[in-house]
């Protein structure tokens, strides 16, 4: 597949990691914590600024429940550095991110 070298290389570095089976299912959708868990080790292997996380609490969110465990702090870093800006009472972590939506987060996370 075109990907493929950049699957690997994602892999080798840690920014992606795959399902607990062991699958990675490239063709699937991402959902909105997927995406953003990606950024997220993607900015701390480019050694940006990670830190500050804990100032915000994700339990401000009306459907903070529903952020899988692995992905809260990539949750807090993107609420924190507004990466994740317009709905203020919810995060919609499973939500499938949109092209709009990530073409929103991209540009914001370039401009970092």
């Amino acid at each position: 597949a075109y990907y493929a070298d950049a699957v690997a290389w994602a892999a080798e570095n840690e920014i992606v990691y795959g399902y607990d089976n062991g699958s990675f299912a490239p063709e699937q959708k991402l959902t909105r914590e997927q995406m953003i868990s990606i950024l997220y080790r993607y900015a701390q292997f480019k050694a940006f600024d990670v830190s500050g996380i804990e100032d915000v609490d994700l339990a401000n969110y009306t459907d903070y429940a529903q952020i899988s465990d692995y992905a809260a702090p990539a949750m807090q870093w993107a609420c924190s550095t507004g990466l994740l800006t317009g709905n203020t009472q919810s995060i919609m972590p499973g939500q499938i991110a949109n092209r709009a939506q990530i073409a929103a987060v991209m540009m914001r996370f370039l401009e970092m």
